[in-house]
């Protein structure tokens, strides 16, 4: 069994974000996919924000939002299942910071640190993405008991770049999406 594993449920932290196609839509079906898993369940979702590209310019304007989730998986079982959905919604990875359908990180799972070739934990460049934190602000609460509410407040003040990040609308994630087909 993975040190990580547990039958007791974690709280965790993920960022979306999609440039291409009905970004909202993709958005939605992500965090459908996301509580559809016997071992996640949403617990809250921000609202969504219109954000300027980051890195690689020459693309469309993102939608970004995060949802706290609560998951009985390890970090390395949900980041293979976070990369699944990124599939399963048109992901194709052809430019580094380049347009996508789809874009899923962790951010956070109840201050666990962990450095893997393929996850770092807590997410290495979250506290210099004005697009990661913005919405992030929406769903931690003051009483976070793992410290991130205020980390994450203390690089929020000094953090450049919050002028590129527009609020776009209020999640309607619970209330009014039909995923396709419904």
């Amino acid at each position: 069994m993975n040190a990580h594993s547990t039958s007791e449920a974690s709280e965790a932290y993920i960022a979306l974000g999609a440039n291409l196609g009905d970004r909202e839509h993709t958005l939605y079906e992500a965090i459908t996919a996301l509580d559809e898993h016997p071992g996640i369940r949403v617990l809250r979702c921000s609202s969504l924000y219109e954000t300027e590209p980051v890195g690689y310019l020459d693309q469309p304007s993102f939608l970004n939002m995060t949802a706290a989730i609560s998951t009985t998986l390890a970090p390395e079982e949900l980041l293979t299942f976070m990369l699944e959905v990124e599939s399963r919604l048109g992901r194709v990875r052809h430019i580094p910071n380049g347009p996508r359908t789809i874009d899923l990180d962790l951010l956070w799972m109840e201050a666990v640190q962990l450095a893997t070739p393929d996850l770092e934990l807590p997410h290495p460049r979250m506290l210099e993405r004005a697009f990661v934190l913005v919405p992030l602000a929406d769903i931690v609460p003051n009483q976070d008991p793992s410290g991130l509410y205020s980390i994450m407040h203390t690089a929020l003040k000094s953090l450049d770049g919050k002028d590129g990040i527009q609020f776009w609308k209020t999640s309607s994630w619970r209330s009014g999406f039909a995923p396709f087909g419904s």
